[in-house]
């Protein structure tokens, strides 16, 4: 049996966990707890924030969509941008992607690749109970508002 994970959020800044410079844009995100870890500070590295509870209304939606499996991306179809940049969310700026599976009540995530360099980042897999799953992605609904 897979160890089921426990997948929490909670809205946050980059300037919780660095400082920020003149001249970078301080986003505000709804950050997403593994386990009780940070997944900003797992992959702080990459310079993103996740793609969850920012940017307008609508875009908020489209994501809460693509990670509920409602409705597959554009351009990627089985895979998801978890990560996007800091100041515009633009994909076409590079990209962190997950692969987001679900069999009977589990949501897997595996496979992370930074993109478009489809270069493999080694964290993972991580598997949530799709009920409790569920009320945390569409509890990112606005939690940073529009930025």
């Amino acid at each position: 049996m897979k160890r089921m994970n426990i997948l929490e959020t909670k809205p946050a800044s980059r300037s919780d966990f660095e400082s920020i410079e003149e001249g970078q844009k301080n986003t505000k995100f709804a950050d997403l707890i593994i386990d009780g870890k940070s997944l900003y500070k797992m992959l702080i590295k990459y310079n993103m924030v996740p793609s969850l509870g920012w940017m307008s209304n609508e875009w908020q939606r489209e994501v809460i969509e693509y990670f509920l499996l409602r409705k597959p991306h554009e351009t990627m179809w089985y895979r998801y941008p978890l990560m996007v940049c800091s100041w515009c969310g633009d994909e076409g700026c590079g990209f962190i992607s997950v692969k987001i599976d679900k069999e009977n009540n589990v949501v897997t995530w595996k496979d992370f690749y930074l993109e478009p360099e489809m270069k493999k980042i080694n964290i993972g897999p991580f598997y949530f109970k799709w009920d409790s799953y569920k009320k945390v992605i569409n509890s990112t609904f606005g939690v940073a508002g529009i930025q």
